[in-house]
């Protein structure tokens, strides 16, 4: 067990507050520490098995807090996890997920726009995690910084030329569910377009902005 003001923390089971090493970038981690607000006890869903009994094996209302950091694609049932989330916390249930209704929004639209579209398939809706969790829940946009060490496709907002390296695109999981013609067209496509300044032209501005706020967002429930 660890204290509430270790920001990130070991990866565990229960543990008592901050987040697990595994977590986003420390920045991004901060924000969610903040919307955990001043819990003890935080339950980390992700240290969980995602497969198994749908019951979680803790008794209602045992944890000040719980979260889940981006794995809510992954979940065989996310809505059963989340009830259960409910169900053992007595104060807020944080997510950090992504919009699918924001996600055209990125500047990849253009060059992969089947990516976007299997990421997009891939994540529940806001109005259908709030509507789980019910109670009172806020949707709160996350801004990721320009230099962001996590590896989504939204990280590299303003550092196009680190998606043309295959292991940076191999981190996201919705390019392994095109072909590899999609691949190979949005390489192509890119390189062009740097090359030419036409990306430059309709997306440089990135380049320089501080933070971006796409389709990251954190949703917070409270009883």
């Amino acid at each position: 067990m660890i204290t509430a003001s270790d920001p990130v923390a070991s990866t565990g089971g229960a543990h008592r507050g901050g987040l697990p090493r595994r977590g986003p970038d420390e920045r991004i981690a901060h924000i969610v520490a903040r919307s955990l607000g001043p819990a003890q006890t935080v339950l980390d869903s992700d240290s969980l098995p995602h497969h198994g009994p749908a019951r979680l094996p803790f008794d209602n209302d045992e944890f000040d807090a719980a979260m889940t950091l981006c794995t809510v694609p992954y979940l065989p049932d996310v809505y059963a996890r989340l009830r259960e989330l409910r169900r053992v916390t007595r104060g807020p249930v944080v997510i950090l997920t992504n919009d699918p209704s924001r996600m055209h929004g990125f500047w990849l639209d253009r060059y992969a726009p089947r990516v976007l579209a299997v990421e997009a398939r891939r994540h529940p809706t806001v109005q259908e995690l709030t509507a789980t969790l019910g109670a009172t829940c806020t949707v709160r946009r996350v801004p990721i910084p320009l230099d962001c060490t996590d590896t989504f496709n939204e990280a590299y907002y303003g550092r196009p030329e680190m998606l043309l390296d295959p292991a940076a695109r191999r981190a996201g999981a919705a390019w392994s569910f095109v072909d590899d013609q999609v691949r190979e067209d949005f390489d192509t496509a890119l390189r062009r377009e740097l090359r030419s300044g036409e990306w430059d032209e309709r997306f440089g501005h990135l380049r320089h902005q501080p933070t971006y706020e796409g389709s990251l967002v954190i949703v917070r429930a409270v009883p």
